[in-house]
């Protein structure tokens, strides 16, 4: 049984209660995009690889099922077997099928946010699977039982204190412990034995290169390579859009995949896989679920040239300070937003309007994805669809009808400011969504307009 969503406005209320926590999360987050910046502005090439990139992914969507067909001739001639999903239910299914041929029951996991999205990991343990994740972040969160908050870095949201909690729980560490260090050795420890002893392993997929069949996963940790190379099974996932069309294309999705995510030159770990070693089976299962109604809209299918750096979260207004979790949906800040409506457009359409429209999102995007536009053409799909709440539609309405009728525009902002002027409790109450979080602004003497109108000679 599903859980009730909770909309993002909700969630983010309960997130801001505790103001010195947001204001950690923010300022955290602040500083991993200042990293970016530090780091992209070290290449005189920078603009120049980041529109190299959107090319490349223009091609990409344009010629999607060609370097599709030619990547799966590939990787067969290396001795992958590669398996098609419509949706996130036959991924699961598929996965579940190879375990069971192996008759394996315990598999590790490095950072996949397409299994995060297929919900891989509840349908496995539902049906006897046990499987571990080995990223650290993902590991930490798995053992609180919550979603990733960030696609890059899943625990973000959480303090030495509450990591230190967590393992003096479920790794018997010393209770208080918060060195970063003796935590990491205490991770590092009990993950060893789940990598050897472990005949299954699941990896993601970064990039898969149509000309040579062949797959790159990127890593800081070095998990996946423990995990694929000690594993007889290698399965890896991976949502059809990863495709890039040749080998030497990698060299520009490298070095803006790392800068933008962490502001690190490089990857630490970018492991390349072309075939299986002798005596291991490698499984490979491409997943559509949605991706191709979402390749069919104009307006929003340059959303599929994402890399997964995360670098929109960091730079968000709206997601450093309404933490991850508030998106309810696997990836989550702006590139979420505009994903999550084409997988169910009733359930997300609050996430599309968790945003200010400020195009920061835009502006760091490595592949120049358009996602502050696309979040405002969600919005008016959304609205004309009828999946907002009556009481948004009738304000988008209301509002739609001041700011078309000038006078009428010029009245309001008059009765507007005569109310907070002499009635300032009719605007300073509960009643007023801004006023939770905010004071309310000192109104001015007269409007912008009438300023200008007296002032212009």
């Amino acid at each position: 049984m599903s859980k009730a969503v909770i909309e993002h406005a909700e969630a983010s209320e309960t997130f801001n209660k505790d103001e010195p926590y947001v204001d950690w999360h923010d300022e955290t987050l602040w500083f991993v995009r200042k990293k970016r910046d530090i780091s992209s502005k070290l290449l005189p090439e920078w603009e120049e690889l980041r529109e190299t990139a959107s090319q490349i992914k223009n091609y990409v969507l344009s010629h999607m099922d060609d370097l599709l067909e030619a990547f799966e001739k590939n990787a067969k001639a290396n001795g992958i077997h590669v398996h098609w999903a419509v949706d996130a239910k036959e991924h699961n299914e598929i996965v579940l099928a190879i375990l069971k041929q192996h008759k394996v029951e315990r598999m590790v996991k490095s950072k996949s946010m397409l299994t995060e999205e297929c919900h891989m990991n509840e349908f496995l343990i539902q049906n006897g699977i046990d499987v571990i994740d080995t990223d650290l972040g993902e590991r930490i969160v798995q053992l609180r039982q919550e979603p990733p908050s960030h696609i890059v870095l899943p625990a973000i949201h959480l303090k030495k204190k509450d990591i230190g909690d967590l393992f003096h729980e479920h790794l018997g560490t010393d209770a208080g412990a918060t060195d970063p260090q003796y935590l990491t050795e205490a991770a590092r420890q009990h993950l060893r034995d789940k990598f050897l002893t472990r005949r299954a392993a699941l990896t993601g997929v970064n990039f898969a290169v149509a000309e040579t069949g062949g797959f790159v996963v990127c890593t800081n940790e070095g998990n996946a390579d423990m995990g694929a190379h000690l594993a007889e099974v290698h399965i890896a996932s991976m949502g059809f859009e990863k495709i890039i069309p040749l080998q030497s294309h990698l060299g520009v999705f490298l070095r803006l995949l790392a800068r933008s995510a962490t502001g690190q030159p490089v990857t630490t770990y970018s492991s390349h896989f072309k075939k299986p070693r002798d005596g291991q089976e490698m499984h490979l299962v491409i997943v559509d679920n949605g991706r191709s109604t979402q390749l069919g809209r104009a307006d929003f299918r340059n959303s599929l040239k994402c890399i997964r750096c995360g670098a929109c979260m960091n730079t968000c207004p709206v997601y450093r300070r309404s933490g991850g979790h508030s998106y309810h949906n696997a990836v989550a800040g702006p590139i979420g937003s505009i994903l999550a409506p084409n997988l169910d457009m009733t359930k997300n359409a609050d996430l599309p309007f968790a945003s200010t429209l400020c195009g920061s999102c835009s502006n760091v995007c490595p592949v120049k994805i358009d996602i502050h536009d696309q979040l405002y053409k969600w919005r008016q799909v959304l609205v004309k669809g009828g999946h907002v709440p009556q009481a948004k539609e009738i304000g988008v309405k209301a509002m739609s009808m001041v700011l078309s009728q000038p006078r009428f525009y010029q009245w309001s902002g008059r009765l507007g400011r005569s109310v907070m002027r002499t009635l300032p409790f009719m605007v300073n109450n509960s009643l007023n969504p801004w006023f939770k979080q905010r004071e309310m602004p000192e109104p001015p003497k007269e409007s912008f307009r009438d300023w200008f109108v007296r002032n212009r000679k």
